[in-house]
């Protein structure tokens, strides 16, 4: 939504915590209008999901459960 595209205050609120943050979109945004390309929270993020619709929900899970084996 416009919250990626506009929203310092999300980038701030990420950038402050020490867990890891996926961005999630249901939509490719690269296929989408200009606008909807830049994202101002995709640099505090650990990485971005985009285009496989609910799926991307669990997806986003995964790699997050990816990320943390080894770190218990």
């Amino acid at each position: 939504g416009a919250y990626t595209h506009y929203s310092y205050a999300i980038h701030d609120a990420i950038a402050a915590i020490k867990i890891p943050v996926i961005e999630v979109h249901l939509s490719n945004v690269a296929s989408r209008d200009e606008f909807r390309k830049t994202s101002v929270i995709a640099p505090v993020c650990a990485g971005t999901i985009a285009g496989f619709g609910k799926r991307s929900y669990f997806l986003a899970i995964h790699a997050l459960g990816y990320m943390n084996e080894g770190k218990q």
